[in-house]
């Protein structure tokens, strides 16, 4: 089965060109480099490999990103090789496989990632790296780790390397992939929410655990582009946050509002209470209902959704009632518990609308 090899390349060093002989001394035919926007003096590399039988370099003027890169390489893939058609059998290739230029991911690998293409023609596959391993530099190790339990956490899954740059792609992803969001490290990010949202099978092959240097080599800027790898993560979960914010002031002004009311009335203050309490949390709660279904989590599913979403209302409530009340029975003060309580049952909620409600 035969494979595309796609590098996207910036500023890269000579030891790419040996780097792709190995590819090709492997039996990979068809080699297709990005080089997005290197140095002028990196040029001869480009032009080196561009002269190698099935190789070919796809470039841009100026830097765009490794994610403009690799969406770059799907259309250039899928004009050449997929005509209309996703069946290897008629386009001659059954997917492209992406590498990174720094000599990260070893033939070896790549061959490794072939063949769990072929055994699994329609899924997503990751050379997923071990980060327990004692070469691998603490920036790294912390910042996949803490990737993998925010993915985890807030959109599911259960994916040991989130920031692989190895990946098989097949041919009948290759148009929905290259029509994701993202011009940068922060695009391998959303291709995986994708796939875990669409359930598409991922399937991750160990392969070996190599730094460079330190990594040294990276164009990874670890502020800005971790920035945009997590705002692609939490940005659900942030207009979550804001919607429950907004219908807490919705309930509390209806609240107040009713309290100025009665005030003129003989309503005696306990019914009062009670009365602006009931309304207010009425209106909150099919504020805040309204608000996730059609903009936090962007549900096509109808009023249906309502008697679940009350369903989870009560069974939160009653929860609540019952954690406060065991721990403050241990000696905890209520009031410290009452927060981490609801702080955990905040995000339980989070998880219960976004997977099964609003899915």
């Amino acid at each position: 089965m035969d494979i595309l090899i796609v590098i996207p390349a910036l500023n890269p060093k000579n030891d790419l060109i040996e780097y792709v002989d190995k590819l090709i001394g492997n039996g990979r035919s068809h080699i297709l480099l990005v080089d997005d926007g290197s140095r002028d003096d990196c040029r001869f590399i480009f032009d080196a490999i561009e002269k190698k039988e099935g190789c070919s370099v796809l470039r841009h003027e100026v830097n765009l990103g490794k994610g403009r890169a690799l969406k770059d390489a799907m259309a250039w893939y899928g004009k050449h090789f997929l005509s209309g058609t996703t069946d290897p059998a008629k386009t001659g290739l059954a997917g492209m496989i992406t590498v990174d230029s720094d000599g990260q991911h070893s033939v070896e690998d790549v061959a490794k990632v072939a063949a769990a293409m072929e055994e699994n023609p329609d899924a997503l596959i990751l050379g997923a790296r071990d980060f327990n391993t004692g070469n691998v530099p603490p920036k790294s190790m912390f910042g996949n780790k803490c990737t993998r339990v925010a993915l985890k956490l807030f959109i599911g899954g259960d994916i040991h390397d989130t920031q692989t740059g190895l990946r098989g792609i097949p041919n009948s992803l290759i148009d929905r992939f290259g029509k994701l969001d993202g011009d940068r490290f922060e695009y391998e990010t959303v291709m995986l929410i994708d796939a875990i949202k669409s359930h598409i099978d991922i399937r991750e092959v160990p392969i070996q655990t190599i730094y460079i240097n330190d990594n040294s080599e990276t164009h990874f800027n670890p502020i800005v582009d971790s920035i945009k790898i997590y705002r692609v993560i939490f940005g659900t979960f942030f207009r979550y946050m804001l919607s429950s914010l907004s219908s807490f002031l919705v309930d509390y002004g209806i609240f107040c509002a009713l309290i100025f009311a009665f005030g003129k009335t003989s309503f005696s203050q306990s019914r009062s209470v009670w009365t602006a309490t009931v309304i207010s949390r009425i209106c909150s709660s099919l504020f805040n209902y309204t608000v996730n279904r059609k903009l936090v989590f962007k549900s096509s599913r109808g009023i249906s959704t309502l008697a679940m979403y009350y369903a989870l209302c009560i069974a939160v409530m009653a929860a609540s009632a019952a954690l406060v009340s065991l721990a403050g029975n241990t000696g905890i003060p209520v009031q410290i518990a009452k927060i981490i309580v609801d702080t955990l049952l905040f995000i339980v909620s989070y998880r219960v609308q976004k997977t099964l409600i609003f899915k």
